[in-house]
């Protein structure tokens, strides 16, 4: 696992773009897989810009996001399709139909992600794979005591992650209970994963997620097991890694030498 400090979430940001981008640029039709939340709103608006530069293109590309409410439609301005639709998806120039989210208001969902799971299986697998970081240490939807072999089903949220969620609803109480996501191990089959995280929320699930034990408290742990795994964090997401000092001996200021 490559462990990449920078010294402000600014600067962690933009090389999580540029990662993406060097991704792109090596390989113009990679299987890309997306995720969503806060803190990505940054990287898709500095991609967004890169691609208005000329310096990255969509176009061959394809996508699968990592999860979706259950019950709520492609439409709805609080699912997944649209915070994609808004944050990415209408401003560069990726080919109508190369993304792919899961139906949340499909009529079956546990066929819906069983089929999700076989289109992903069928595109050869994520190339690379854009995570979050849960406070409680989930990646996609994963929650703690998920297993680190699941494929993509559906999931029941803990409290707190759809307190964490709460913010884009107008009321919390709809925020929905269930998601279709992406299962641990669907994630560890991809070629490449980026993780970033910010903020001191994040700094014990970081933690756990790099130097803690491998188990299914904390999702993200399963990482330790990835060929080729970066975590981009900032000082305070770092803040309690017992090896830090090595980290940043390895990567100063977080530079790395593929971009």
């Amino acid at each position: 696992m490559k462990v990449l400090i920078h010294d402000d979430a600014e600067s962690a940001i933009e090389h999580t773009a540029q990662l993406i981008a060097a991704r792109l640029r090596r390989q113009p039709d990679a299987v890309l897989g997306l995720a969503t939340g806060g803190t990505m709103e940054a990287v898709y608006a500095r991609l967004i810009a890169a691609h208005r530069a000329g310096e990255v293109s969509f176009a061959k590309a394809r996508s699968f996001n990592l999860d979706e409410y259950v019950g709520l439609p492609p439409d709805h301005p609080m699912s997944y399709w649209a915070y994609m639709r808004q944050h990415l998806f209408d401003h560069v120039d990726m080919a109508p139909g190369a993304a792919a989210l899961p139906r949340g208001d499909a009529a079956d969902p546990e066929t819906e992600a069983a089929s999700y799971e076989e289109a992903i299986v069928a595109a050869g697998d994520i190339g690379l794979q854009l995570l979050g970081l849960g406070a409680n240490g989930h990646i996609g939807f994963n929650e703690p005591t998920s297993s680190l072999a699941s494929l993509t089903r559906i999931k029941t949220l803990t409290r707190g992650t759809r307190e964490a969620n709460a913010r884009y609803f107008d009321d919390p109480a709809e925020v929905p209970r269930l998601a279709i996501t992406m299962g641990i191990g669907t994630i560890l089959r991809a070629d490449e994963v980026l993780l970033l995280a910010y903020g001191a929320g994040k700094a014990d699930a970081a933690a756990a997620m790099i130097e803690g034990p491998l188990s299914a408290a904390c999702p993200a742990s399963a990482l330790q097991m990835h060929r080729k795994a970066t975590v981009v964090l900032d000082q305070a997401a770092a803040a309690k890694l017992a090896l830090r000092d090595y980290y940043q001996e390895v990567h100063p200021s977080g530079r790395d030498a593929v971009i």
